[in-house]
């Protein structure tokens, strides 16, 4: 794969992309979530894990649910909100390897047991987490728009959603179409050379 985006591409996805609080009355289809996840669960995993999990909260029982694990300077730009996208993870995401991925079938003992617990909760976590970044840029690929956040209570959101303990819950991230106008100016960000280094 030699080609690249053009800059109306990368404008989209990151350069003149933006992390929303405010949202226009416009609705969020079904299928559009469905592409969403369609689209980001081809990012690569460490073998092919896939731990992500998600649940779209778009109801008003749904949404009276999540309120109460809501910080106080997440709670109306939330209720607000479409759609918010719980990025979970499934600790026992090993579990499906076998199908996931079938050319080394031992690969589940990598993860199983009890003394593998630590590295299975790191795998999860951290692979959960980058699937939620592939998330977004899935996101503002199909053009939506994103407000990831954390400042909830992860407890109660797991005692809502996930009650038998299996998945746990990551980081929020609103999805909707952003009203551009009460965006504050962008934050800055390090440059190369204070970030990175070609050793």
């Amino acid at each position: 794969m030699t080609s690249q985006l053009n800059d109306d591409a990368l404008d989209l996805i990151f350069l003149k992309a933006r992390t929303h609080n405010s949202w226009l009355p416009r609705p969020v289809e079904d299928e559009l979530l469905r592409r969403v996840y369609d689209l980001c669960k081809w990012g690569p995993t460490s073998a092919n894990s896939s731990p992500m999990r998600i649940v779209f909260v778009r109801s008003a029982d749904a949404k009276a649910r999540l309120r109460p694990a809501l910080g106080a300077g997440n709670l109306d730009k939330t209720m607000k909100a479409p759609v918010t996208a719980i990025i979970a993870y499934d600790s026992l995401f090993y579990e499906h390897l076998p199908r996931l991925f079938p050319h080394n079938l031992d690969a589940i003992n990598w993860f199983k047991g009890p003394k593998k617990m630590e590295v299975a909760e790191v795998t999860a976590f951290r692979n959960g987490t980058l699937q939620g970044a592939y998330f977004i840029i899935a996101a503002r690929a199909l053009g939506l728009d994103c407000g990831a956040m954390s400042g909830f209570d992860n407890a109660k959101v797991d005692a809502a959603f996930f009650p038998d303990g299996r998945y746990k819950s990551n980081f929020l991230c609103n999805l909707a179409y952003g009203d551009s106008s009460q965006l504050f100016p962008r934050s800055p960000r390090f440059d190369f050379a204070e970030a990175c280094k070609i050793v």
